[in-house]
């Protein structure tokens, strides 16, 4: 399975408050919506393909939805989602680290399996879209969800 992470992004809250916020996806969901102004331009851009729903993310992609289930919350550092309905397979996780004083590092991370043929085809959209993902991340206000 390849994988496509963003960089280490800092956030100014603790790593408990920050875990709390993105392992529910509707409390995310409220709060892209509230911060909208806050996000990437891009970020704005795709936030229609976004969908959310309980403990899921469908995010409309090339190949068709993409509908991701929460499968695993490791307090404090790690929130992943696996595809449920994807035409190959295809995670999304969020690991988290106290960074010290009331800090969070937080890294994004796309996981495929792709077939050969593909990687370079895709890889670099893939590292731009897990980019992207960490921005978004590190530009929510936690304090205030």
């Amino acid at each position: 399975m390849e994988s496509f992470k963003s960089d280490v992004v800092k956030i100014d809250c603790d790593v408990q408050t920050v875990f709390s916020k993105l392992s529910d996806p509707e409390v995310l969901k409220r709060q892209l919506e509230a911060n909208l102004d806050k996000l990437p331009q891009e970020a704005r851009e795709n936030l229609g393909k976004v969908s959310f729903d309980g403990d899921s993310i469908t995010i409309e992609s090339p190949m068709g939805p993409l509908k991701l289930a929460l499968t695993e919350k490791e307090e404090p550092g790690k929130i992943a989602f696996a595809a449920t309905q994807s035409p190959v397979p295809f995670g999304m996780a969020i690991n988290l680290r106290d960074a010290g004083n009331g800090a969070t590092e937080a890294e994004a991370e796309l996981q495929l399996e792709l077939p050969v043929f593909l990687r370079a085809m895709v890889g670099g959209k893939l590292k731009e879209g897990a980019q992207m993902f960490g921005k978004v991340l590190a530009s929510l206000p936690y304090a205030d969800m």
